[in-house]
Protein backbone atom coordinates (compact mmCIF):
# COMPACT_ATOMS: atom_id res chain seq x y z
CA UNK A 1 0.00 0.00 0.00
CA UNK A 2 1.38 3.03 -1.20
CA UNK A 3 1.88 6.10 1.72
CA UNK A 4 -0.19 8.60 1.26
CA UNK A 5 0.78 12.63 0.77
CA UNK A 6 -1.52 15.16 1.18
CA UNK A 7 -0.62 18.25 -0.82
CA UNK A 8 -1.26 21.90 0.62
CA UNK A 9 -1.65 24.36 -1.87
CA UNK A 10 -3.88 27.42 -3.34
CA UNK A 11 -6.00 26.13 -6.08
CA UNK A 12 -6.76 27.87 -9.86
CA UNK A 13 -5.03 30.97 -10.84
CA UNK A 14 -3.61 32.90 -8.14
CA UNK A 15 -1.90 36.77 -7.99
CA UNK A 16 1.39 36.82 -5.82
CA UNK A 17 3.30 39.42 -4.12
CA UNK A 18 5.58 39.52 -6.95
CA UNK A 19 3.12 40.80 -9.46
CA UNK A 20 2.95 37.17 -10.93
CA UNK A 21 -0.93 35.78 -11.83
CA UNK A 22 0.26 31.49 -10.96
CA UNK A 23 -1.48 28.86 -12.39
CA UNK A 24 -1.28 26.72 -9.32
CA UNK A 25 -3.68 23.59 -11.18
CA UNK A 26 -0.70 23.46 -13.33
CA UNK A 27 1.88 23.57 -10.52
CA UNK A 28 0.88 20.31 -9.40
CA UNK A 29 -0.18 18.22 -11.90
CA UNK A 30 3.19 19.30 -13.96
CA UNK A 31 5.47 19.22 -10.60
CA UNK A 32 3.64 18.38 -8.02
CA UNK A 33 1.69 15.19 -8.98
CA UNK A 34 4.24 13.61 -10.59
CA UNK A 35 6.59 14.16 -8.19
CA UNK A 36 5.20 12.60 -5.38
CA UNK A 37 4.00 9.71 -7.67
CA UNK A 38 7.44 8.83 -8.75
CA UNK A 39 8.41 8.92 -5.48
CA UNK A 40 6.17 5.55 -4.64
CA UNK A 41 3.40 7.89 -2.35
CA UNK A 42 -0.35 8.77 -3.25
CA UNK A 43 -1.08 12.04 -3.58
CA UNK A 44 -4.08 14.02 -1.59
CA UNK A 45 -4.57 17.55 -2.72
CA UNK A 46 -5.74 19.86 -0.74
CA UNK A 47 -8.61 21.97 -2.77
CA UNK A 48 -9.27 25.20 -0.59
CA UNK A 49 -11.37 26.53 -3.47
CA UNK A 50 -13.22 23.94 -3.60
CA UNK A 51 -14.41 23.71 0.05
CA UNK A 52 -15.39 27.55 0.36
CA UNK A 53 -12.05 27.87 2.61
CA UNK A 54 -13.96 25.53 5.36
CA UNK A 55 -11.35 23.80 7.03
CA UNK A 56 -13.52 20.32 7.69
CA UNK A 57 -13.09 17.34 9.80
CA UNK A 58 -11.18 15.29 7.06
CA UNK A 59 -9.17 18.36 6.11
CA UNK A 60 -7.40 17.92 9.85
CA UNK A 61 -7.47 14.27 9.29
CA UNK A 62 -5.72 14.41 6.58
CA UNK A 63 -3.43 16.99 8.00
CA UNK A 64 -2.39 14.32 11.20
CA UNK A 65 -2.95 11.40 9.44
CA UNK A 66 -1.57 11.50 6.25
CA UNK A 67 2.53 9.59 5.96
CA UNK A 68 3.67 12.70 4.01
CA UNK A 69 2.82 16.40 3.47
CA UNK A 70 4.00 18.56 1.12
CA UNK A 71 2.99 22.22 1.08
CA UNK A 72 3.43 25.00 -1.70
CA UNK A 73 4.53 28.42 0.12
CA UNK A 74 4.34 30.89 -3.21
CA UNK A 75 2.04 33.41 -2.65
CA UNK A 76 1.91 33.38 1.56
CA UNK A 77 -1.78 31.32 1.13
CA UNK A 78 -3.08 31.88 4.85
CA UNK A 79 -5.11 28.27 4.73
CA UNK A 80 -2.00 27.00 3.60
CA UNK A 81 0.45 28.34 6.49
CA UNK A 82 -2.24 27.95 8.73
CA UNK A 83 -2.35 23.71 7.88
CA UNK A 84 1.36 23.86 7.58
CA UNK A 85 1.56 25.05 11.45
CA UNK A 86 -0.95 22.09 12.19
CA UNK A 87 1.47 19.75 10.44
CA UNK A 88 4.27 20.93 12.39
CA UNK A 89 2.79 20.84 15.29
CA UNK A 90 1.92 17.03 15.27
CA UNK A 91 4.86 15.49 12.77
CA UNK A 92 8.87 16.06 13.26
CA UNK A 93 9.94 14.75 9.94
CA UNK A 94 7.88 13.80 6.63
CA UNK A 95 6.68 17.56 5.75
CA UNK A 96 8.61 19.13 2.11
CA UNK A 97 8.06 22.98 1.41
CA UNK A 98 8.32 24.12 -1.81
CA UNK A 99 8.38 27.62 -3.35
CA UNK A 100 8.72 30.04 -6.68
CA UNK A 101 9.30 32.66 -4.47
CA UNK A 102 11.96 31.37 -2.18
CA UNK A 103 13.51 34.95 -1.38
CA UNK A 104 10.01 36.50 -0.42
CA UNK A 105 9.11 33.94 2.47
CA UNK A 106 7.72 35.54 5.69
CA UNK A 107 10.23 35.62 8.20
CA UNK A 108 8.83 32.77 10.36
CA UNK A 109 9.65 30.07 7.77
CA UNK A 110 12.01 32.00 5.48
CA UNK A 111 14.99 30.03 7.05
CA UNK A 112 13.29 26.53 6.39
CA UNK A 113 14.73 24.53 3.82
CA UNK A 114 12.87 25.19 0.94
CA UNK A 115 12.44 23.72 -3.22
CA UNK A 116 12.42 26.14 -5.16
CA UNK A 117 10.85 26.09 -8.42
CA UNK A 118 10.70 28.18 -11.91
CA UNK A 119 7.84 30.04 -13.13
CA UNK A 120 7.91 31.45 -16.69
CA UNK A 121 6.09 34.57 -17.41
CA UNK A 122 2.71 33.16 -17.89
CA UNK A 123 2.69 31.48 -13.99
CA UNK A 124 2.91 27.88 -15.11
CA UNK A 125 6.12 26.00 -14.19
CA UNK A 126 9.08 26.51 -16.66
CA UNK A 127 11.41 23.46 -16.39
CA UNK A 128 8.66 21.00 -14.38
CA UNK A 129 11.18 17.96 -14.51
CA UNK A 130 13.32 19.75 -12.79
CA UNK A 131 10.80 20.68 -10.35
CA UNK A 132 9.29 17.09 -10.10
CA UNK A 133 12.93 15.68 -9.31
CA UNK A 134 13.25 18.11 -6.51
CA UNK A 135 10.22 16.68 -5.01
CA UNK A 136 10.87 13.24 -5.26
CA UNK A 137 14.26 13.77 -3.97
CA UNK A 138 12.88 15.39 -0.86
CA UNK A 139 10.23 13.15 -0.24
CA UNK A 140 12.79 10.22 -0.22
CA UNK A 141 14.95 12.10 2.24
CA UNK A 142 11.89 12.51 4.42
CA UNK A 143 11.25 8.97 4.04
CA UNK A 144 14.88 8.41 5.18
CA UNK A 145 14.37 10.69 8.12
CA UNK A 146 11.11 9.80 9.39
CA UNK A 147 11.56 8.16 12.45
CA UNK A 148 14.58 9.08 13.37
CA UNK A 149 16.87 12.13 14.89
CA UNK A 150 16.08 14.04 11.99
CA UNK A 151 13.68 16.41 12.02
CA UNK A 152 11.79 19.10 9.09
CA UNK A 153 9.59 20.96 11.94
CA UNK A 154 10.64 23.66 13.86
CA UNK A 155 8.30 23.04 16.68
CA UNK A 156 10.57 19.42 17.17
CA UNK A 157 13.81 21.39 16.14
CA UNK A 158 13.32 23.88 19.08
CA UNK A 159 10.94 22.52 21.48
CA UNK A 160 13.18 20.45 23.68
CA UNK A 161 10.96 16.95 25.37
CA UNK A 162 8.33 18.33 23.17
CA UNK A 163 6.85 14.35 22.05
CA UNK A 164 4.65 13.72 19.00
CA UNK A 165 1.01 12.40 19.20
CA UNK A 166 0.47 8.77 19.33
CA UNK A 167 -0.29 9.00 15.46
CA UNK A 168 -0.58 5.15 15.07
CA UNK A 169 -3.64 4.85 17.90
CA UNK A 170 -5.84 6.73 14.96
CA UNK A 171 -7.94 5.41 13.17
CA UNK A 172 -5.67 5.73 10.37
CA UNK A 173 -7.57 2.37 8.20
CA UNK A 174 -10.85 4.50 8.39
CA UNK A 175 -9.13 7.87 6.71
CA UNK A 176 -7.38 6.14 4.58
CA UNK A 177 -11.39 4.54 3.16
CA UNK A 178 -13.03 8.02 3.32
CA UNK A 179 -10.05 9.83 1.35
CA UNK A 180 -10.49 7.02 -1.11
CA UNK A 181 -14.15 7.26 -1.15
CA UNK A 182 -13.89 11.29 -1.48
CA UNK A 183 -11.63 10.58 -4.83
CA UNK A 184 -13.69 8.23 -6.09
CA UNK A 185 -17.28 9.90 -5.67
CA UNK A 186 -15.83 12.98 -7.28
CA UNK A 187 -14.42 10.83 -10.33
CA UNK A 188 -18.30 9.90 -10.19
CA UNK A 189 -19.65 13.08 -10.66
CA UNK A 190 -17.56 14.20 -13.23
CA UNK A 191 -18.63 11.40 -15.85
CA UNK A 192 -22.31 12.23 -14.36
CA UNK A 193 -21.81 15.84 -15.34
CA UNK A 194 -21.58 14.38 -19.20
CA UNK A 195 -23.87 12.34 -19.11
CA UNK A 196 -26.78 15.63 -17.83
CA UNK A 197 -28.70 16.06 -15.22
CA UNK A 198 -30.77 12.39 -14.45
CA UNK A 199 -26.94 10.98 -14.10
CA UNK A 200 -26.32 13.92 -11.18
CA UNK A 201 -29.08 13.43 -9.46
CA UNK A 202 -28.78 9.61 -9.34
CA UNK A 203 -25.40 10.27 -8.09
CA UNK A 204 -26.82 12.47 -5.66
CA UNK A 205 -28.83 10.14 -4.41
CA UNK A 206 -26.56 7.60 -3.43
CA UNK A 207 -24.32 10.14 -1.24
CA UNK A 208 -26.91 10.13 1.53
CA UNK A 209 -26.96 12.27 4.26
CA UNK A 210 -24.89 15.32 3.11
CA UNK A 211 -24.22 16.18 7.22
CA UNK A 212 -21.97 12.83 6.49
CA UNK A 213 -19.88 14.02 3.39
CA UNK A 214 -16.25 15.66 3.10
CA UNK A 215 -17.21 19.46 2.66
CA UNK A 216 -15.17 19.23 -0.91
CA UNK A 217 -17.50 17.06 -2.15
CA UNK A 218 -20.99 18.91 -1.36
CA UNK A 219 -19.15 21.51 -3.17
CA UNK A 220 -18.55 18.95 -6.04
CA UNK A 221 -22.07 18.08 -5.92
CA UNK A 222 -23.04 21.65 -5.88
CA UNK A 223 -21.05 22.65 -9.05
CA UNK A 224 -21.90 19.20 -10.74
CA UNK A 225 -25.90 20.54 -10.52
CA UNK A 226 -25.22 24.14 -11.81
CA UNK A 227 -23.13 22.23 -14.68
CA UNK A 228 -26.35 20.18 -15.35
CA UNK A 229 -28.90 23.42 -14.77
CA UNK A 230 -30.47 21.68 -11.61
CA UNK A 231 -31.26 25.16 -9.97
CA UNK A 232 -33.80 23.60 -7.88
CA UNK A 233 -31.54 20.87 -6.28
CA UNK A 234 -28.57 23.70 -5.87
CA UNK A 235 -31.01 25.70 -3.60
CA UNK A 236 -31.75 22.09 -1.89
CA UNK A 237 -28.66 21.36 -1.11
CA UNK A 238 -27.55 24.60 -0.01
CA UNK A 239 -30.32 25.13 2.54
CA UNK A 240 -29.81 21.39 3.63
CA UNK A 241 -25.70 21.51 4.33
CA UNK A 242 -24.17 22.00 7.50
CA UNK A 243 -23.94 25.38 8.48
CA UNK A 244 -20.59 26.59 8.51
CA UNK A 245 -20.09 25.34 4.88
CA UNK A 246 -23.41 27.18 3.44
CA UNK A 247 -22.38 30.11 4.98
CA UNK A 248 -19.33 30.76 3.05
CA UNK A 249 -18.83 32.68 0.02
CA UNK A 250 -18.40 30.37 -2.44
CA UNK A 251 -21.54 28.45 -1.61
CA UNK A 252 -23.94 31.50 -0.97
CA UNK A 253 -22.45 33.05 -4.14
CA UNK A 254 -24.11 29.49 -5.76
CA UNK A 255 -26.97 30.04 -3.44
CA UNK A 256 -27.97 33.28 -4.87
CA UNK A 257 -27.05 32.35 -8.35
CA UNK A 258 -29.47 29.46 -8.04
CA UNK A 259 -32.39 31.22 -6.85
CA UNK A 260 -32.41 34.20 -9.66
CA UNK A 261 -32.02 31.32 -11.92
CA UNK A 262 -35.50 30.38 -10.41
CA UNK A 263 -36.63 33.66 -10.85
CA UNK A 264 -36.77 34.37 -6.90
CA UNK A 265 -35.48 37.27 -7.24
CA UNK A 266 -35.89 39.43 -4.31
CA UNK A 267 -34.50 35.73 -2.60
CA UNK A 268 -31.33 36.19 -4.31
CA UNK A 269 -30.83 40.05 -3.51
CA UNK A 270 -30.65 39.87 -0.11
CA UNK A 271 -28.36 36.54 -0.19
CA UNK A 272 -25.69 38.45 -2.43
CA UNK A 273 -26.20 41.94 -0.88
CA UNK A 274 -25.94 40.79 2.92
CA UNK A 275 -22.37 38.79 1.55
CA UNK A 276 -21.28 42.09 0.39
CA UNK A 277 -22.49 43.89 3.57
CA UNK A 278 -20.43 41.22 5.53
CA UNK A 279 -17.58 40.55 3.70
CA UNK A 280 -17.37 43.22 1.01
CA UNK A 281 -17.36 43.77 -2.42
CA UNK A 282 -15.93 41.30 -5.02
CA UNK A 283 -15.95 40.73 -8.49
CA UNK A 284 -17.74 37.25 -8.33
CA UNK A 285 -20.27 38.58 -6.04
CA UNK A 286 -20.65 41.56 -7.71
CA UNK A 287 -21.40 40.34 -10.71
CA UNK A 288 -23.81 37.77 -9.59
CA UNK A 289 -25.84 40.88 -7.92
CA UNK A 290 -25.36 42.62 -11.12
CA UNK A 291 -26.95 40.01 -13.11
CA UNK A 292 -30.01 39.84 -10.64
CA UNK A 293 -30.21 44.07 -11.65
CA UNK A 294 -29.97 42.70 -15.22
CA UNK A 295 -32.40 40.42 -14.93
CA UNK A 296 -35.05 42.57 -13.61
CA UNK A 297 -34.31 45.31 -16.23
CA UNK A 298 -35.05 42.79 -18.70
CA UNK A 299 -38.45 42.01 -17.37
CA UNK A 300 -39.74 45.69 -16.73
CA UNK A 301 -38.88 46.25 -20.40
CA UNK A 302 -40.36 43.17 -21.55
CA UNK A 303 -43.78 44.55 -19.49
CA UNK A 304 -43.74 47.99 -20.75
CA UNK A 305 -42.01 49.59 -17.96
CA UNK A 306 -39.58 52.04 -19.21
CA UNK A 307 -39.50 54.04 -15.65
CA UNK A 308 -38.90 50.98 -13.98
CA UNK A 309 -36.42 49.52 -16.47
CA UNK A 310 -34.20 52.64 -16.50
CA UNK A 311 -33.46 52.46 -12.86
CA UNK A 312 -32.58 48.38 -12.60
CA UNK A 313 -30.17 49.13 -15.47
CA UNK A 314 -28.62 51.98 -13.27
CA UNK A 315 -28.19 49.53 -10.59
CA UNK A 316 -26.94 47.19 -12.56
CA UNK A 317 -24.24 49.11 -14.50
CA UNK A 318 -23.15 50.52 -11.00
CA UNK A 319 -22.94 46.82 -9.11
CA UNK A 320 -21.04 45.60 -12.20
CA UNK A 321 -18.28 48.42 -11.91
CA UNK A 322 -18.06 47.98 -8.29
CA UNK A 323 -16.97 44.68 -8.79
CA UNK A 324 -15.11 45.87 -11.53
CA UNK A 325 -12.73 48.06 -9.46
CA UNK A 326 -12.28 46.12 -6.93
CA UNK A 327 -10.17 43.65 -8.94
CA UNK A 328 -9.17 45.15 -12.41
CA UNK A 329 -8.02 41.73 -13.51
CA UNK A 330 -11.49 39.64 -13.68
CA UNK A 331 -12.55 40.85 -16.81
CA UNK A 332 -16.50 39.30 -16.55
CA UNK A 333 -18.45 42.52 -14.31
CA UNK A 334 -16.12 44.96 -16.46
CA UNK A 335 -17.62 43.59 -20.23
CA UNK A 336 -21.09 43.52 -18.63
CA UNK A 337 -20.72 47.28 -17.49
CA UNK A 338 -19.37 48.27 -20.69
CA UNK A 339 -22.41 46.15 -22.26
CA UNK A 340 -25.26 47.68 -20.48
CA UNK A 341 -23.56 51.31 -20.79
CA UNK A 342 -24.13 50.75 -24.46
CA UNK A 343 -27.60 49.89 -23.67
CA UNK A 344 -28.62 52.82 -21.72
CA UNK A 345 -30.43 55.15 -23.67
CA UNK A 346 -28.78 57.79 -24.23
CA UNK A 347 -25.22 55.37 -23.96
CA UNK A 348 -23.21 56.10 -20.83
CA UNK A 349 -20.16 57.86 -21.47
CA UNK A 350 -18.38 56.46 -19.26
CA UNK A 351 -17.82 53.28 -21.48
CA UNK A 352 -15.38 54.85 -23.93
CA UNK A 353 -13.26 54.75 -20.75
CA UNK A 354 -14.06 51.72 -19.39
CA UNK A 355 -13.49 49.32 -22.70
CA UNK A 356 -9.97 49.34 -23.52
CA UNK A 357 -9.65 48.58 -19.78
CA UNK A 358 -11.51 45.81 -19.91
CA UNK A 359 -10.11 44.78 -23.32
CA UNK A 360 -6.61 45.14 -21.77
CA UNK A 361 -7.83 42.94 -18.89
CA UNK A 362 -8.91 40.00 -20.83
CA UNK A 363 -6.08 40.30 -23.23
CA UNK A 364 -3.50 40.06 -20.16
CA UNK A 365 -5.42 36.86 -18.70
CA UNK A 366 -5.39 35.01 -22.19
CA UNK A 367 -2.06 35.91 -22.25
CA UNK A 368 -0.97 34.58 -18.76
CA UNK A 369 -2.28 31.55 -18.94
CA UNK A 370 -5.17 28.77 -19.69
CA UNK A 371 -7.73 31.09 -21.38
CA UNK A 372 -11.16 29.67 -20.75
CA UNK A 373 -14.70 30.26 -22.06
CA UNK A 374 -15.39 33.41 -20.91
CA UNK A 375 -12.00 35.09 -21.96
CA UNK A 376 -13.17 34.54 -25.03
CA UNK A 377 -16.69 35.14 -24.67
CA UNK A 378 -15.56 38.39 -22.97
CA UNK A 379 -13.10 39.20 -26.38
CA UNK A 380 -16.09 38.68 -28.42
CA UNK A 381 -18.82 41.12 -26.80
CA UNK A 382 -15.55 43.87 -27.08
CA UNK A 383 -15.31 42.69 -30.78
CA UNK A 384 -19.26 43.12 -30.75
CA UNK A 385 -18.95 46.69 -29.22
CA UNK A 386 -16.28 48.01 -31.40
CA UNK A 387 -18.00 46.50 -34.55
CA UNK A 388 -14.64 44.21 -35.23
CA UNK A 389 -16.04 41.84 -37.69
CA UNK A 390 -12.27 40.16 -37.68
CA UNK A 391 -11.67 40.22 -34.35
CA UNK A 392 -15.27 38.74 -33.27
CA UNK A 393 -15.61 36.30 -35.26
CA UNK A 394 -11.69 34.78 -34.55
CA UNK A 395 -13.12 34.97 -30.81
CA UNK A 396 -16.23 33.49 -31.02
CA UNK A 397 -14.50 30.37 -32.71
CA UNK A 398 -12.47 30.22 -30.03
CA UNK A 399 -15.53 30.32 -27.59
CA UNK A 400 -17.69 27.60 -28.96
CA UNK A 401 -14.68 25.06 -29.11
CA UNK A 402 -14.21 26.28 -24.91
CA UNK A 403 -17.75 25.24 -24.18
CA UNK A 404 -18.43 23.58 -20.83
CA UNK A 405 -21.96 23.94 -20.31
CA UNK A 406 -24.67 25.08 -21.95
CA UNK A 407 -25.98 27.89 -19.95
CA UNK A 408 -22.58 29.48 -20.77
CA UNK A 409 -23.07 30.04 -24.61
CA UNK A 410 -26.79 30.80 -23.39
CA UNK A 411 -25.61 33.61 -21.84
CA UNK A 412 -23.39 35.27 -24.22
CA UNK A 413 -25.97 34.75 -26.97
CA UNK A 414 -28.94 36.59 -24.26
CA UNK A 415 -26.14 39.52 -23.84
CA UNK A 416 -25.39 39.63 -28.11
CA UNK A 417 -29.38 39.67 -28.54
CA UNK A 418 -29.51 42.28 -26.16
CA UNK A 419 -27.34 44.63 -28.21
CA UNK A 420 -28.63 43.65 -31.78
CA UNK A 421 -31.87 44.94 -30.29
CA UNK A 422 -30.79 48.47 -28.90
CA UNK A 423 -29.06 48.87 -32.05
CA UNK A 424 -32.35 48.09 -34.02
CA UNK A 425 -33.98 50.91 -32.23
CA UNK A 426 -31.82 52.96 -33.48
CA UNK A 427 -32.06 52.08 -36.35
CA UNK A 428 -28.78 49.88 -37.02
CA UNK A 429 -27.91 46.15 -37.56
CA UNK A 430 -25.00 44.31 -37.48
CA UNK A 431 -25.09 40.42 -39.89
CA UNK A 432 -21.61 38.74 -38.76
CA UNK A 433 -22.93 39.40 -34.66
CA UNK A 434 -26.40 38.65 -35.56
CA UNK A 435 -25.30 34.94 -37.02
CA UNK A 436 -22.67 34.88 -33.95
CA UNK A 437 -25.62 34.76 -31.85
CA UNK A 438 -27.71 32.10 -33.49
CA UNK A 439 -24.39 29.75 -33.45
CA UNK A 440 -24.44 30.52 -29.75
CA UNK A 441 -28.09 30.05 -29.65
CA UNK A 442 -27.54 26.60 -31.11
CA UNK A 443 -24.77 25.41 -28.51
CA UNK A 444 -26.71 26.30 -26.28
CA UNK A 445 -29.41 24.04 -26.71
CA UNK A 446 -27.29 21.33 -27.87
CA UNK A 447 -26.89 22.21 -31.23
Amino acid sequence: MKPLCFVLMPFGKKAVPSGLTVDFDAVYAAVIQPGVEAAGMEPLRADEELTGGVIHKPMYERLILCDFAVADLTGANANVFYELGLRHGVRPSTTVLLSAEAGRLPFDVAPLRTVPYALGGDGRPADPTAGAEAVTRMLNEARRAAGGPAKDSPVFQLVEGFDPPDIGRLKTDVFRERAAYAVATRDKLAAARRAGKEAVQTVAGELGDVHELESGVVIDLLLSQRAVGDWGAMVALVESAPKPLAQSRLVQEQYGFALNRLGRRDEAEAVLRALIAERGASSETNGLLGRVYKDRWEAEIKAGNAFAARGWLKKAIETYLQGFEVDWRDAYPGINAVTLMELASPPDPRRAELLPVVTYAVRRRVAQGTPDYWDYATLLELAVLREDETDGLDAAASALAAVREAWEPETTARNLRLIREARAAQGRSCAWADEVEQALAARAGGG
